[in-house]
């Protein structure tokens, strides 16, 4: 009975070892299918810095236009002093608004 017994162990240890095979290859193919290529990780970060670099010259153009905008230094005080703001933020709201002050004042309280 003895030998009975043995072929009982046998089966149940090729069964559980394949289910250990089974869970092992799972885990390797997840594994194999999450690694990335490295020429799409270069595109990618390539990608990334060219927007990058638009977002920066973007916000140099707009700098420059805001720059180019003649306001009054009168209007700078006022804002600054009748909304109790920082010069340089009325000064840039008004420079957004073309030197406009009723607009510039209008979009600060609404």
């Amino acid at each position: 009975m003895e030998g009975g017994d043995d072929g009982v162990e046998r089966v149940v240890d090729s069964k559980d070892l394949q289910q250990q095979s089974k869970a092992l290859d799972k885990l390797t193919d997840r594994v194999e299918d999450r690694q990335l290529d490295s020429t799409r990780v270069q595109e990618a970060m390539a990608s990334i810095s060219a927007s990058k670099e638009a977002d920066i010259q973007a916000a140099r153009l707009r700098e420059k236009e805001l720059a180019a905008v003649k306001i009054n230094a009168a209007d700078v005080d006022i804002i600054a002093n009748e909304l109790e703001l920082d010069k340089k933020v009325a000064e840039r709201t008004l420079r957004e608004h073309k030197g406009d002050a009723v607009a510039a004042i209008r979009s600060l309280l609404y």
